[in-house]
């Protein structure tokens, strides 16, 4: 019997299908045209970003921005330095990738992203996004100004360290009761500079923020002892406190923390 001198040609004896020369094992086409619509994807937003950095202004004149606000609501610029509880108590509870991230978080933006697929409404504003939305549109709103904080937060990461960021952020924040800036904040509620702020007072000013009026201790005590109670949850969650020590200094009552509440500066 005449034997076949035909050869078997490599992916017929080999199982799983065709290979590419070399032994590699070709992607499917429409694993392949995922990929590249991936790609084209993230071209085409680098390419949108780029151009939005363009057209964006400049931050150098943050700090007369900053200045200014200060000034139109009698606020004392610049103000202190951020102390370390303060800090430590904003940056848990708003932006606890502060240090790490580019100016914007990409996991809160995912985040957001899968929220408005899903019909809710996400939080995700780094601190970088808050001081650009205070500094350059306040008052504006829409995805386009959003974009536009989103540029302006990189531009202002990558031109002010990350102690200045903190020091804008409190000069022109508003804290409520009338008290714009941490140093106001700090001796009009609790009578006391914010270097003296204890863990308590630190994260109710932090808490505050982000609703000044709803969250207000005096007018609001049990909004603001939730708010309160959030931010220490913060606290413990990045380990800046422990489990014990927040527990116990919740059981220091509201009346107690704003009993000596009035002004200290000068």
């Amino acid at each position: 019997m005449q034997r076949s001198t035909q050869r078997s040609m490599p992916w017929e004896t080999q199982p799983g299908g065709p290979r590419e020369r070399g032994g590699r094992r070709r992607l499917p086409s429409a694993v392949r045209k995922i990929l590249l619509g991936l790609v084209a994807i993230v071209l085409v937003f680098a390419l949108g970003f780029g151009i939005l950095l363009l057209v964006t202004p400049s931050v150098a004149n943050a700090r007369q921005l900053a200045q200014g606000i200060d000034k139109a609501h009698g606020a004392p610029y610049p103000g202190i330095p951020v102390p370390a509880r303060f800090a430590a108590a904003l940056e848990a509870t708003e932006d606890h990738r502060f240090a790490s991230e580019p100016g914007v978080d990409p996991v809160a933006v995912g985040r957001v992203v899968l929220g408005a697929l899903a019909g809710k409404n996400e939080g995700g504003a780094t601190l970088y996004q808050q001081l650009a939305k205070m500094l350059y549109t306040p008052g504006q709103s829409g995805l386009t100004v959003e974009a536009e904080q989103v540029a302006l937060a990189v531009k202002l990461k990558y031109s002010y360290s990350g102690a200045e960021i903190l020091r804008l952020y409190a000069d022109v924040a508003y804290f409520g009761q009338g008290f714009y800036g941490l140093l106001d904040a700090s001796c009009g509620y609790f009578g006391v500079q914010p270097g003296q702020l204890s863990w308590p007072q630190a994260a109710l000013l932090a808490g505050l923020v982000q609703g000044p009026t709803t969250d207000d201790p005096i007018a609001h005590p049990a909004a603001g002892l939730a708010r309160e109670q959030h931010v220490m949850g913060r606290l413990v969650a990045v380990g800046k406190v422990s489990q014990s020590s927040a527990d116990a200094y919740l059981k220091t009552p509201l009346s107690r923390l704003l009993a000596h509440a009035g002004g200290c500066r000068g």
